[in-house]
């Protein structure tokens, strides 16, 4: 059985992660396959956005610690390998001209948070926990930060990868780390829903906004301005075949 599911309906593709029985974890093969699914989605001019699921009873438990032994000081090519795969993997969010929609259940936790908070909207159940435990492992939450702190303020993204400390869903809806918290029974509901408005803009016009998105965040105020100019410039075109 495949490690990620793929599902086309109608504008959306559903990409599910697919290890039930290890939490979803993120060994190569599953954070390789996503990452190639993702950029696939991207350039597919029948999917118009991309919802991001976990199979079974959580979303994503982070990176598979079987995995862990093999990456060793001897093994320094397995080592950096594997931390550009999974850099690669956590920028292609924002790279896409697509918009992705992360539907958490259960434990999102590590390099999962990571994933759940990557997408562009974040639908959460309300009893799902989301949380970065890995300087109680004695490591870092090192590629995963990056993108948590342009999302939540500078002292709690310094508190969630300190402590450890998991929150649950109203909390990380306080934080602006997700969009929705609803029941379980309505995760995938309210993440097709949302999936398919998003589909439903005019492809131009999505992919143009994500990508200034990203672009004026990391920019000082007058470039990303001066960035925003250029864009006005040419939204006449945008109506045009």
């Amino acid at each position: 059985m495949s490690v990620l599911l793929l599902e086309d309906r109608g504008a959306v593709r559903i990409l599910t992660l697919n290890r039930p029985e290890k939490r979803n974890a993120l060994n190569s093969e599953l954070t390789r396959q996503l990452l190639e699914a993702l950029c696939a989605a991207d350039k597919d001019e029948a999917v118009g956005s991309v919802v991001l699921a976990g199979a079974g009873q959580g979303f994503c438990a982070g990176a598979d610690l079987s995995e862990f032994k093999d990456l060793t000081p001897e093994n320094r090519d397995l080592v950096e390998a594997r931390a550009e795969l999974t850099m690669q993997l956590h920028l292609a969010f924002s790279k896409m001209a697509k918009p992705v929609v992360t539907a958490i259940q259960g434990a999102a936790m590590g390099g999962g948070a990571g994933l759940a908070i990557a997408g562009d909207i974040a639908v959460m159940t309300e009893d799902a926990k989301i949380g970065y435990p890995e300087t109680r492992h004695g490591i870092v939450a090192a590629i995963v930060m990056s993108n948590l702190s342009r999302q939540v303020g500078r002292k709690a993204a310094f508190e969630l990868v300190a402590l450890g400390e998991p929150i649950g869903a109203q909390k990380a809806l306080a934080l602006g780390m997700v969009n929705r918290v609803v029941p379980a029974t309505d995760l995938m509901r309210e993440a097709m829903a949302l999936a398919e408005k998003l589909a439903a803009v005019k492809r131009s016009a999505m992919a143009t906004t994500k990508q200034l998105f990203h672009q004026v965040a990391d920019l000082p105020l007058e470039q990303a301005l001066e960035r925003g100019r250029e864009v006005n410039r040419r939204m006449r075109s945008f109506g045009k075949p």
